[in-house]
Formats: structure tokens, C-alpha cells, sequence
């Protein structure tokens, strides 16, 4: 996982529209970037709803809201649509972001060892300085503790 105060690794990867997004696009805004292991998983949406619920909190905050994970583009779309989720979910087959960032790890589950996303959560500055790195966070909570932490009532 990247430490706090190195510089946020920049990517382009396709929307859920098919067009391009570059990190750096976002410079000047402060951004919360998550990971996340897979579209219409019970954790997942729950974690994607909950920034939709809160989507409005960030925007009068300006940041920006950007969800990764190495879903399709056509499988963001409809969890996009299907959830009404309106930020931005980008699409990372090839694991570039996933990897430059550091969230593909081993995961253990029953007994099952492989690879996967381990939901992560950080915020980045203006200057796309990480600010802030959550690892393993919770897909119920991550939402408003990120918004905590923007408000200064929660320093990490």
C-alpha cells in the first residue's frame, strides 16, 4: 500500500462510458479514490451505495469520487445504472492502477488462497499528494469516515 505523502501514481483507464480518465485531469480537486474487489458483490455495492448517499457531501466539499476496480467497462455501466451510482467508476482489467497502487494482494478466504483487490480506500490532495491511505477498510463505514476525515474530525 502507497504511504501517505508520496505522490499519487497517475493513470488513464476507460469510464463506464468508455472514455479515457487520467488522474491528473483531477488536479486542483481533492480526490477519494477506492478499490474494490467486484461490481454486484454484496460489500461492494453496499460500499458504492454509500458514496452515491454521500456523493452531494463530497461535492460541496470539491472532491472527486472515483471508484476502481478491474471490472469491465460494460459491467460498470450497469452497476452504475442499476445503482444510480453517480461518480466515477473506472475500469482496470489489466491491473495498471491496481497494481501502481498497490491493492492486489493475497486474500485467504475458507481456506482459499488468490489474488485479488483488497479494498482500499485514499484521499489525494490538490497537488496529487496521497493524503491519506485506508487499507482493508469497511464497505458499510468507509464512506462516512472518509467524510469525517475531510471535515478534520478524523485525522489519520
Amino acid at each position: 500500500m502507497l504511504e501517505k505523502g508520496t505522490q499519487a501514481p497517475d493513470f488513464i483507464l476507460q469510464d463506464k462510458e468508455g472514455r479515457d480518465v487520467k488522474l491528473s485531469d483531477f488536479l486542483g480537486h481533492r480526490i477519494v479514490l477506492y478499490f474494490y474487489p467486484k461490481d454486484n458483490t454484496p460489500g461492494c455495492t453496499r460500499q458504492a451505495c454509500a458514496f452515491a448517499q454521500n456523493f452531494d457531501a463530497f461535492q460541496r466539499r470539491d472532491v472527486v469520487v472515483i471508484g476502481i476496480s478491474k471490472d469491465s467497462v460494460a459491467s460498470h455501466q450497469k452497476f452504475a445504472e442499476k445503482y444510480e451510482l453517480p461518480f466515477l467508476l473506472l475500469s482496470d482489467p489489466e491491473l495498471k492502477a491496481i497494481q501502481a497502487y498497490d491493492v492486489w494482494k493475497e486474500k485467504k478466504l475458507y481456506g482459499k488462497v488468490s489474488m485479488g483487490v483488497v479494498r482500499t480506500t485514499y484521499v489525494i490532495d490538490a497537488d496529487g499528494t496521497i493524503e491519506m491511505a485506508m487499507p482493508k477498510v469497511k464497505p458499510d463505514t468507509n464512506a462516512a469516515e472518509i467524510l469525517a476525515y475531510l471535515d478534520g474530525e478524523n485525522e489519520q
